[in-house]
């Protein structure tokens, strides 16, 4: 999953940023409400964690703009403000969820997965044709037996999963495993393709190329 990352504490940004991306998710940070405004206008994402007091504009009025535009990415606010108004106002104008600092890692990384099941993937474990998927502990089974998947992979199975029957292109594959300080070309993103074909095709389930478009992910028996 992409998410983007809105918190001027270097520290606390750098925290979390590194959680997430041990977690399989491609990353982007900003410290600013503009900067924040900018990259939700240029870019897709699953989810956003939203702080409220930020340089410039704060999170409210980055809120307030990302939902005038009809978007339903997820947002998860972050603040030092533990009054009911402000968490009332938070959610007025459409966050997702609330959590007030300090808070711990396990908690955060609770609400992280629980809003990206919310509108994107199922919970426990999916089949696919001889392949099972534990969305829940990141690991598969072909035909009963364990295959390991790196964090790269895991990421582009996920991005196939929320997108069925839907075909990416290598273009919509950099920017949803890309940060934005990492260089991800799209030779690399047919590797990463090439790799995990390989692992689940023995499952019944393939990875079709669509010539002149990209890629789409399909039941083989189907």
């Amino acid at each position: 999953m992409r998410i983007l990352v809105v918190e001027d504490d270097a520290l606390l940004a750098r925290g979390l940023t590194g959680v997430l991306i041990r977690t399989g998710h491609a990353v982007d940070h900003v410290e600013a409400g503009t900067q924040a405004d900018k990259a939700l206008r240029a870019g897709s994402y699953d989810l956003v964690v939203l702080d409220i007091g930020l340089p410039d504009i704060d999170g409210f009025e980055v809120l307030r703009r990302l939902r005038s535009r009809r978007a339903a990415t997820n947002v998860l606010v972050l603040t030092a403000r533990d009054a009911v108004e402000d968490r009332v106002h938070g959610l007025d104008l459409g966050a997702d969820d609330y959590l007030t600092k300090p808070f711990s890692v396990t908690e955060f990384e609770a609400r992280v997965r629980a809003l990206l099941r919310r509108t994107t993937l199922p919970s426990g474990a999916v089949s696919m044709g001889r392949l099972t998927i534990d969305l829940e502990a990141k690991r598969i089974r072909i035909n009963g037996a364990p295959s390991d998947l790196t964090v790269r992979e895991w990421a582009l199975l996920e991005l196939f999963m929320t997108r069925p029957g839907r075909v990416l292109s290598k273009e919509q594959i950099v920017q949803h495993l890309a940060e934005y300080d990492t260089q991800l070309t799209l030779n690399a993103i047919e590797v990463y393709v090439s790799r995990l074909r390989a692992k689940i095709e023995a499952a019944g389930v393939r990875i079709r190329t669509v010539r002149g478009f990209g890629y789409l992910w399909e039941a083989a028996d189907a």
